[in-house]
């Protein structure tokens, strides 16, 4: 299986952005990780295409972008020209999920579906024929830093199991709490895109990507 790192803009230093972008990169990071909140989807705001658009054309990790926000669909085309590739939405955000993911690939990005801690894992079932990512998150969307919820490990088991079960393509994504032990945990589980903010950024950069690449071996 193929292990990618998809460290979180959320906990870098935005004034040595570009410096901790390269560093992650150079490490051996492949996707870089936008969580865009709204303050309505969930309680914190946190940035958007803006940010997005500083960074598309200066660097080579996939842009990897999480949408915590209401009415995603409103903004697909916008994040498309901000360079996102690939773009997470939210399973209780949307009201017509197949259409949705549908756009997300007209559109040329890579469609991703996610859902929250207590969504019942079952919900994203109906569309995994149309994603080439779930992203399972292990803590309760809208801040960086928390700890990683157990339960969510059963979660990735169980839609490991339903992707092999039908015979699909598919990358399971953890988001929420990764460091040195929940790693290990939820690679066992059947992830294999694992993004981290605080236990990359809040240390330095390219020596944690490094440690983590290699805790994935």
């Amino acid at each position: 299986m193929n292990y990618i790192l998809a460290p979180s803009i959320l906990s870098a230093d935005f004034l040595d952005l570009n410096n901790q972008i390269k560093q992650v990169e150079e490490a051996g990071a492949k996707y870089l990780h936008f969580d865009v909140m709204d303050g309505l989807f969930v309680p914190n705001i946190s940035f958007g295409i803006p940010v997005l658009n500083c960074i598309k054309g200066h660097t080579n990790l996939k842009l990897d972008v999480h949408l915590m926000i209401a009415e995603p669909n409103r903004y697909f085309e916008k994040f498309k020209e901000a360079g996102a590739e690939i773009l997470t939405v939210h399973v209780e955000a949307m009201k017509d999920p197949e259409a949705d993911l549908k756009r997300i690939r007209e559109l040329g990005m890579i469609p991703s579906i996610t859902l929250s801690p207590d969504t019942p894992v079952e919900s994203v079932f109906p569309f995994l024929d149309l994603v080439k990512q779930v992203l399972v998150m292990t803590v309760n969307p809208g801040a960086g830093a928390q700890p990683y919820i157990d339960k969510c490990t059963d979660k990735i088991k169980a839609i490991r199991e339903e992707i092999i079960k039908r015979g699909l393509d598919v990358d399971v994504e953890v988001d929420g709490g990764i460091n040195e032990e929940t790693i290990k945990t939820a690679k066992d589980a059947g992830a294999n895109v694992f993004v981290m903010g605080s236990s990359i950024f809040n240390h330095e950069p390219y020596e944690s990507v490094k440690k983590y690449l290699e805790i994935l071996k």
